[in-house]
């Protein structure tokens, strides 16, 4: 007799700060290895196996992320009790949001989704040790209306090989990116956070190892005088003279949704 599976997406939230990002790795931790060591403790004795959305890297936190969970032989009896059961035994740094069943069509790697991200920075004087978590703070004064001239130049379908690390060879480099700008922080409040911090919103259906955080690179680049917006437009073209080699620091990445057409 052929055995039956199950198949349910999972939102979740994390703050990556302490966790080695969200794939499985010997004596780290990950978003995926203490998810996997929680659903054995919620779900004792069933067979499962889950599959996330989006690869984090190291100290990179999620507002909305997701992942897939394939149940064997028997079904979750009420969802709302176990996302209850699955809350009450994860660590304090990753909550779920919401799970909701699926069929065997929906892929979550495949399906068509837009992926949003929010880069927070402030810049000049140093921040309060509690933002370290999740913003970035660079301790120099930089020009943010030419930052935010330099962001807009990436909206739009552009050859993003210059914002990229450890490629293989069917690595697609053409990607569109539906919304590029710094804007003020209106997402994220706290009360040690400085007067004046900012995000870096970007938008888009897949990303390449480490773009974002070179992209955010490439503007604190330009804030500094040492990129100019001529350069930024002429990197993406594909040019190899040109990559960027400024990572920007992972904490203050976030994956702030991921959003799944006919779903959300």
């Amino acid at each position: 007799m052929q055995r039956k599976r199950y198949y349910y997406l999972i939102k979740i939230q994390f703050l990556g700060y302490r966790l080695h990002g969200w794939q499985k790795q010997p004596k780290l931790k990950t978003v995926e290895g203490l998810i996997t060591k929680t659903l054995h403790w919620a779900m004792p004795d069933r067979k499962f196996k889950i599959l996330g959305s989006s690869r984090t890297d190291a100290m990179v936190s999620a507002q909305e992320s997701s992942f897939e969970l394939f149940l064997e032989n028997e079904p979750l009896e009420d969802l709302d009790e176990f996302l209850q059961i699955f809350n009450l035994n994860l660590p304090q740094d990753i909550r779920a949001l919401s799970v909701r069943e699926v069929d065997a069509k929906f892929n979550i790697i495949q399906h068509p989704k837009i992926k949003e991200y929010a880069y927070l920075f402030s810049f000049g004087e140093k921040n309060h040790p509690f933002c370290a978590p999740m913003m970035a703070n660079f301790v120099f004064d930089l020009d943010l209306e030419t930052m935010k001239k330099a962001a807009k130049l990436f909206e739009g379908t552009h050859n993003f090989r210059n914002y990229c690390v450890r490629v293989s060879e069917n690595s697609k480099f053409e990607r569109e990116i539906k919304r590029a700008e710094i804007t003020e922080n209106d997402l994220f409040k706290a009360s040690f956070f400085p007067k004046n911090n900012y995000i870096f919103h970007v938008h888009g259906e897949g990303f390449l190892r480490h773009q974002v955080r070179l992209m955010m690179g490439a503007l604190v680049q330009v804030g500094k005088g040492e990129l100019s917006l001529d350069q930024i437009a002429q990197s993406l073209k594909g040019d190899d003279a040109l990559q960027m080699d400024y990572i920007a620091p992972a904490s203050g990445l976030i994956l702030n949704k991921v959003g799944f057409k006919d779903l959300d």
